[in-house]
């Protein structure tokens, strides 16, 4: 399954984007799901990261169980 959204991007970027597609030979699109891909595995074996993320999915469950009470 996939989704569609809309990115905006400066100029610049997406010139500089569509050079690297070209000469990989890929797409645009796969050059920014392929980037997005590693910027995630990235973070998710950043410490810091996680651990940051888990405090805030605590903090977002006990807002959610308490708007059900």
């Amino acid at each position: 399954m996939t989704r569609q959204t809309t990115v905006r991007l400066p100029d610049d970027l997406a010139q500089e984007a569509e050079i690297v597609a070209r000469v990989q030979g890929a797409s645009v699109n796969q050059l920014i799901v392929d980037s997005l891909r590693a910027e995630i595995d990235r973070v998710r074996a950043d410490a810091d990261f996680t651990a940051v993320a888990r405090r805030v999915l605590e903090r977002d469950r006990e807002l959610l169980e308490r708007l059900a009470q």
